[in-house]
């Protein structure tokens, strides 16, 4: 794949999960509580912000804390929907999806720039 690629697959996966973590507080604005809407405003628009360092191509340490802070995001999901019984919805599993494939692609890009200084040192 494209380097070029990789970044804006990589922005276009968090940009989507973040819009996803915004559309549920208005779907669901009366069945949530505060401290849970406060959750799923901040997620999602830390998942927007991140496009800009991956866009941008900023340090390796962004896309680490991008891979870390989704992976947090993904097992509070695991613990707070599947695993306390509710039922899951399509609109999960789709914000899922997209943050594994933003954890993956950002490995993929953390990997290509490794390779990248490595052979760069050689010549």
């Amino acid at each position: 794949m494209n380097n070029k690629l990789l970044f804006y697959a990589a922005a276009i996966c968090t940009f989507v999960a973040g819009v996803l973590h915004l559309a549920i507080v208005p779907m669901f604005f009366i069945q949530i509580s505060t401290d849970v809407m406060i959750f799923f405003i901040l997620s999602g628009l830390t998942q927007i912000f991140w496009l800009i360092p991956v866009i941008k191509r900023w340090r390796n340490l962004w896309y680490y804390i991008g891979i870390c802070g989704t992976t947090i995001l993904i097992l509070i999901w695991f613990i707070a929907v599947p695993g306390s019984g509710h039922q899951v919805s399509i609109l999960d599993i789709t914000i899922e999806i997209f943050q594994v494939a933003f954890i993956i692609l950002c490995y993929i890009i953390i990997t290509k720039r490794k390779n990248w200084l490595i052979n760069q040192e050689i010549y």
